[in-house]
């Protein structure tokens, strides 16, 4: 995302290792050790430049992470992109999330060197649309 000429401010998740499973492995694959998740979630800076201190002020993203936490263990995954995704429809269900970027990478990906990953950039308007389905 392109830096924005107003104020703007993002909460950050980096390197949060899941306790996932995703993939099938053959006897010789490379099975992953972990999987770590980066998420950038973009809100309105009223919720972050805050006149007294308070969780009634900002953004509480712990439920948030409990929710990630529980999808991650939510049984065998086949691919990243289907867990992202979920994260993804997680983060729609909160109106103050007005964008967000979301990383996922597996370590290692072969003889225990290297990570590999997507990443999703979802704007306002995606998230929007995917808030309508919800209704």
């Amino acid at each position: 995302m392109t830096m924005p000429t107003s104020t703007a401010s993002r909460i950050e998740l980096k390197d949060f290792h899941l306790v996932t499973r995703i993939g099938t492995y053959a006897p010789s694959d490379t099975v992953p050790e972990y999987h770590a998740l980066d998420l950038t979630l973009w809100v309105d800076s009223d919720l972050v430049l805050i006149a007294q201190d308070g969780m009634a002020h900002v953004f509480d993203y712990d439920p948030l992470v409990v929710e990630i936490e529980r999808l991650a263990a939510d049984g065998l995954y086949e691919t990243q992109e289907r867990l992202m995704t979920r994260i993804v429809q997680a983060c729609a269900a909160y109106p103050a999330i007005e964008a967000l970027e979301v990383a996922l990478r597996k370590f290692p990906v072969r003889a225990d060197s290297g990570s590999l990953g997507v990443r999703l950039v979802v704007d306002g308007a995606r998230l929007k649309r995917m808030r309508d389905d919800l209704s």
